[in-house]
């Protein structure tokens, strides 16, 4: 008898993470036709002021080696109506552009992840909600964590 309690207490405990993930995601539609759904859940952390989350958003594409390339578009946060949640969106992946380096046109061509331009796109590290990107068929979804250091530094007046 005490076995079998213990053994359903375990389950119901093991359980809880993954029902509230699953409470969580009902808040983010499937994506539309055309269009695929990344869900990128964070492990938590002891102080998540110290992190921040890079979303990289391209795909993979055979390129030289000497040119520096990336995609036209623009992630958008939403916000889900009733939850107060943010999905991040990018509509259209526009074309690929890249530096004009002359190059030995016999030199092999090498695959390689070709982001949006711009800056990177930092947001907030919360380990509570999945962090959501919808994205067109094709296109690739990456991430990067950045943790400030301990070290703080003061400015000396100039």
């Amino acid at each position: 008898m005490k076995k079998s309690w213990f053994i359903t207490l375990f389950a119901c405990v093991l359980a809880m993470p993954i029902a509230h993930a699953a409470d969580n995601m009902k808040a983010f539609p499937p994506a539309e036709q055309g269009m695929t759904r990344h869900v990128l859940q964070l492990p938590k952390q002891k102080d998540e002021s110290a992190f921040k989350v890079e979303l990289m958003v391209g795909k993979t594409v055979s390129v030289d080696k000497g040119n520096r390339y990336f995609f036209g578009g623009a992630m958008e946060e939403k916000n889900i109506e009733g939850w107060g949640y943010t999905r991040y969106v990018l509509s259209s992946i526009g074309p690929m552009a890249g530096t004009l380096m002359a190059v030995d046109p016999d030199a092999p061509k090498v695959n390689r992840f070709i982001p949006l331009g711009g800056e990177p796109y930092l947001i907030r590290y919360n380990s509570k909600l999945p962090v959501v990107v919808y994205v067109p068929e094709g296109v690739e979804v990456r991430y990067r964590i950045w943790r400030a250091g301990a070290k703080v530094k003061n400015i000396e007046p100039g």
